[in-house]
């Protein structure tokens, strides 16, 4: 046993290699088995050097990402197939708009599971969420609601598209009722300041590349969330919990592909 062990190990062509520094200007050449040999020793015939540089993530493994996305932005993993980043003006306002809509698909998922829960529980006579747009209040008209909201949001997505164009350009005296340095912003997409950043989170932006790769990654979760609940409800006529609950009273019967078997039929 211990022969044919030995006549299998030697019998090996030719085995991955690399070079070491030691800290001294000299190299140690190391093969994959773990043996070194002295500095300054040619490898053996049987032996082939393998360099490696150490490879960047992409989206698919393997994968040349397109020069223009070089890896410096917050969760770039070379994912542009239809080439929509090759102009950089355009690159920089498709990041802004990715930003808006993970935080608001994050505000989305946790509000739609929040209410829902309460829903379910009995907690509460809230509706289910593709229905809430509908309901009525005593305090104001559907039509009243709607001209407040779009002018408060006109308001606030004017003064973020000034930023964008012109960085700083908002947090400048006079130009906003006293409340600038309140609202001053890191950089364009990263608001700052107590209102919007109470707890004081990554102030040194330029640097914060940890919280920004966390943050892009939470949202993009949370919009393929969402369109799992736009297909959920579209399919089941039901909120989100009410599907987990359905599917925990029977996990191997009341799956997704029952439930698009029985919609298809």
């Amino acid at each position: 046993m211990a022969v044919t062990v030995g006549r299998v190990f030697l019998a090996q062509p030719c085995t991955s290699a690399s070079f070491i520094g030691n800290g001294n200007g000299k190299h140690i050449h190391r093969t994959a088995f773990g043996f070194s040999a002295k500095p300054g020793a040619a490898p053996s015939s049987h032996s082939r050097i393998v360099v490696r540089a150490q490879e960047r993530p992409t989206w698919l493994p393997g994968l040349d990402p397109p020069p223009y996305l070089n890896g410096t932005l917050a969760g770039d993993f070379g994912f542009d197939p239809l080439g929509l980043g090759e102009d950089p003006e355009s690159l920089k306002w498709y990041v802004q708009a990715e930003l808006v809509h993970c935080r608001f698909a994050m505000a989305g998922v946790a509000g739609i599971l929040l209410t829902d829960l309460l829903r379910v529980t009995g907690n509460s006579s809230l509706p289910v969420w593709y229905e809430a747009g509908a309901m009525k209040f005593s305090f104001a008209s559907t039509t009243t609601l709607f001209i407040v909201q779009m002018i408060l949001m006109g308001f606030v997505e004017t003064k973020r598209y000034m930023d964008f164009i012109n960085p700083g350009s908002q947090a400048e005296e006079d130009t906003f009722f006293g409340l600038e340095a309140a609202l001053e912003g890191l950089e364009p997409g990263y608001p700052g300041g107590p209102i919007l950043n109470p707890l004081g989170i990554a102030k040194d932006i330029k640097n914060a590349h940890e919280w920004k790769l966390k943050e892009i990654k939470n949202g993009r979760l949370a919009m393929m969330a969402m369109l799992g609940f736009f297909v959920q409800a579209s399919v089941t006529h039901a909120g989100p919990i009410d599907n987990l609950v359905e599917h925990l009273s029977n996990p191997w019967h009341k799956t997704i592909i029952q439930t698009l078997a029985n919609s298809s039929s």
